[in-house]
């Protein structure tokens, strides 16, 4: 990790804004402003940043987790009284949202990230959600994109990665109406992948992570590299980007402690190392 890595990973863990444990490989990132349902200021969007940013280049990480304090929300988005004073221009809502923002920065976390959702994901909470590869939700919870009701819209992905989840149609009326759905219908729907009772929440986002870390690490941001990028393209293009991908992967340390772990019949010891995909 570079030394500017500690810094922002110090100043992570040490904000009561956004509190850090790491247990093994798995980072646990939780958004501590309970009293405000978890809203994201400037302070905490920054904050969060970082947090992503040391959760990709710390090799020690294998699964990162997102979670929201209090029980009663993940985030419902924006701090709607910061919004509400805030005076920056075209340029510096593009930037806070952009390239610099909370959002673009867990997108592009080349390892699993996972959501554990309890009580509201709202806005650009949800948008935060949307980001992540696995989404696990109490019975609680309440999904929703409320933002064209605020003469506003989102802004950090919630337009293109919502439809590409659950479908246009679904979608739009989620984004035009700014109505939530149960926990219950985003299962049906596919936003979120299981729900559980809220006290279950932190042991099944857990298991899922453990379930994760027993792959081979480089394996599997190949996968998620392989499975972001296909997404974007014709199906003809994607099997080659999966091809190259699987073909560069077989080269790696990890491809053949695995293929001779199975035959010893003996668990495997991975390490992870090898060339990473560009941008993945």
């Amino acid at each position: 990790m570079s030394e500017d890595m500690t810094q922002e990973r110090s100043v992570a863990a040490e904000s009561d804004e956004l509190v850090i444990d790491k247990r093994g490989g798995v980072a646990f990132i939780t958004m501590n402003r309970p009293k405000v349902l978890n809203a994201r200021n400037r302070r905490l969007r920054e904050l969060l940043a970082d947090a992503f940013r040391w959760v990709d280049e710390d090799p020690s990480v294998t699964v990162a987790v997102l979670s929201g304090a209090g029980g009663r929300a993940f985030s419902v988005g924006m701090d709607i009284k910061e919004a509400a004073e805030d005076d920056r221009d075209v340029i510096g809502v593009r930037r806070s949202y952009g390239e610099e923002g909370d959002a673009h920065a867990l997108a592009r976390v080349g390892k699993p990230t996972i959501a554990a959702i309890d009580g509201y994901a709202l806005g650009g909470g949800l948008e935060l959600a949307l980001c992540c590869d696995f989404r696990i939700a109490s019975t609680t919870s309440q999904f929703g994109l409320p933002e064209a009701r605020r003469g506003i819209m989102p802004g950090s992905g919630g337009t293109q990665r919502l439809p590409r989840l659950i479908g246009e149609s679904k979608a739009l009326e989620m984004l035009m109406t700014g109505e939530s759905i149960s926990a219950e219908e985003a299962l049906r729907v596919g936003l979120v992948s299981s729900v559980v009772p809220s006290a279950e929440l932190p042991r099944a986002a857990m298991e899922l992570a453990d379930a994760i870390a027993q792959s081979a690490p480089l394996a599997v941001r190949f996968i998620k590299a392989a499975v972001r990028r296909g997404q974007a393209v014709p199906l003809a293009e994607a099997l080659t980007i999966e091809l190259d991908l699987a073909a560069m992967l077989s080269q790696s340390a990890d491809a053949r402690e695995g293929l001779t772990a199975f035959a010893e019949k003996r668990a495997p010891v991975w390490t992870g190392a090898g060339n990473l995909p560009e941008g993945g």
